[in-house]
């Protein structure tokens, strides 16, 4: 779905898409292009939409001129805000709204434009003033967050990028302590330093709350969250999955879309393998005894209720209890949060079988019950759970403390927009900032500078960078298990002139205790004689 979902945001043909971003795909390029055709014809048969496509019809729309002035006309302004975001399609939407620049605002960052993973282009905004000529440009530079000597470091990080829309940040909030790069002897040591660091911060009176941990990819904090829990430091951590995204919460919502379309085989299919002894094949044999494929005319959820499908008979109990729990959902015209409750009646055996947490699973499907109480219609929830997904808030790392405090870790693509008190930035080594994934060719690597500038102004007093010396690995079996890091290249010798820089680590043994040196065999004979004496 990456590989279809950037080839379609971006408007780019697949082979192209292959070459650039999915090299290793590129010989399968027939096969992924069929798998394409037949998922666009599945689909329709379905009367589904996805992500991409709520785009693509509503540029369809805009296709047609008479709809394009209809719509047009509907707004007499319109703003888009995050604009660096955006990606062609949008950029083609937004010029189909707007052909011209009257009443037309566009709020954005050049140096912010972090998501290209996901086919956003920075050319949109770039090139904004010469798709409306006469366009009139405000820089906004005076910054209310950061304290300066923060923004003197970020602007030095920037100073080196081709931004085409130059800023300088300033504040006039008075004092502030230089940023921090912390240089550590390995991983461990990083970690063992962020908890010292955050819990100085708490002492001096920097609630855990206000302070947050930022890194390139969500596995980069593993080591650290193994640290928090022995110090039973509390954490919640974002940009991981989200809330939609946890399998239980899919469960859940597979169940809503039955009931909101029974034609969707997905739902379906995500619905009977939570039935003991249903597999794949016998999943398809019910799903076409329903009539949800090959499509019939009547309603898949009302054959179901009606009449009992053939299964193995280890499913047939769970297959009459999921029949009672739609029923129930069904008979009347029960709010959605009391279709959740009934419908976690029903999901809470199949993920005590599976799963060890399961009791956390239904605290969860219980706050999706929560969410929904807002909602009177099923449709308009499910709708707004796909477009607008909340973030989970229940990965904390253990029980909080009284006044319920937690520190925050997050990537820093989920990091954006948001500001903390103080923050750390951990694995400013090359390889991790820039991704080594990322530095294919200049406009990756200056997206990737990007990335710490953004991270670096999440701060709005205290900023500590941290940079492992050491990574260690086995990657030729009987080699030394570690290597060398090499600091971020966005941290050369100017930039580093504007922070305090400071080590942190083990410190080398004392072999000088009690007297003179002991060396060689008199060290030897030392630990035998203090093993009998």
């Amino acid at each position: 779905m990456a590989i279809y979902s950037r080839t379609v945001n971006s408007r780019t043909n697949l082979a192209d898409v292959l070459a650039a971003h999915f090299p290793w795909c590129a010989s399968d390029a027939e096969p992924i292009r069929t798998a394409f055709g037949a998922y666009t014809e599945r689909k329709r048969g379905q009367n589904v939409l996805d992500f991409d496509d709520l785009l693509l019809f509503w540029k369809a729309l805009l296709d047609v001129p008479r709809l394009s002035v209809v719509l047009g006309d509907l707004f007499d302004h319109i703003l888009v805000d995050e604009y660096q975001d955006t990606n062609a399609i949008q950029g083609d939407i937004l010029r189909a709204m707007r052909p011209d620049p009257a009443n037309l605002t566009v709020v954005g960052d050049d140096a912010q434009a972090i998501y290209s993973f996901r086919a956003a282009t920075v050319h949109n905004i770039v090139e904004f003033p010469v798709t409306y000529p006469g366009t009139r440009s405000v820089t906004l530079e005076q910054n209310y967050r950061s304290l300066n000597p923060i923004l003197e470091a970020s602007n030095a990080v920037m100073a080196g990028s081709r931004t085409v829309y130059a800023k300088t940040l300033w504040t006039e909030r008075p004092g502030g302590v230089r940023p921090l790069l912390l240089t550590s002897t390995d991983e461990p040591a990083q970690s063992d330093a962020v908890c010292t660091e955050v819990l100085e911060q708490r002492e001096r009176g920097v609630e855990l709350r206000q302070q947050a941990v930022l890194f390139r990819a969500a596995h980069h904090s593993a080591h650290l969250e193994i640290e928090l829990s022995r110090r039973n430091i509390p954490f919640v951590k974002y940009g991981g999955l989200r809330f939609i995204e946890a399998a239980h919460i899919k469960d859940m919502i597979a169940l809503l879309r039955v009931l909101e379309n029974p034609w969707d085989e997905l739902a379906w299919w995500r619905t009977l393998g939570l039935i003991d002894g249903v597999g794949p094949s016998t999943s398809s044999k019910i799903m076409a005894q329903l009539g949800v494929r090959p499509r019939a005319q009547r309603s898949p959820l009302k054959i179901f209720l009606e009449t009992m499908p053939k299964a193995p008979a280890p499913a047939v109990p769970q297959l009459e209890d999921l029949r009672g729990a739609l029923e129930d959902c069904t008979a009347t015209p029960a709010p959605p949060a009391v279709q959740i409750e009934r419908l976690t009646l029903w999901c809470a055996p199949s993920w005590h079988r599976r799963h060890n947490n399961a009791a956390a699973r239904v605290a969860d499907a219980g706050r999706l019950a929560q969410i929904a109480s807002g909602y009177s219609s099923r449709s308009r929830l499910i709708a707004d759970l796909s477009l607008d997904p909340p973030q989970s808030t229940g990965e904390l790392a253990g029980a909080p403390m009284l006044d319920e405090d937690y520190l925050n870790l997050s990537t820093i693509h989920s990091a954006k927009g948001c500001e903390w008190e103080a923050v750390h930035v951990i694995h400013a080594a090359d390889g991790m900032i820039p991704s080594d994934m990322a530095t294919k060719d200049a406009d990756e690597i200056e997206e990737e500078r990007r990335l710490l500038y953004v991270a670096m102004t999440r701060a709005k007093q205290r900023l500590c960078v941290h940079f492992p010396l050491r990574y260690y690995h086995r990657r030729m079996g009987l080699d030394d298990a570690h290597g060398y890091a090499q600091l971020t290249r966005f941290l050369p010798g100017h930039v580093r002139s504007l922070f305090d820089q400071r080590s942190w680590g083990a410190p080398e043994e004392d072999d000088t205790q009690e007297g003179a040196p002991v060396t060689g065999a008199a060290r030897v004979d030392r630990w035998l004689s203090e093993l009998w004496s």
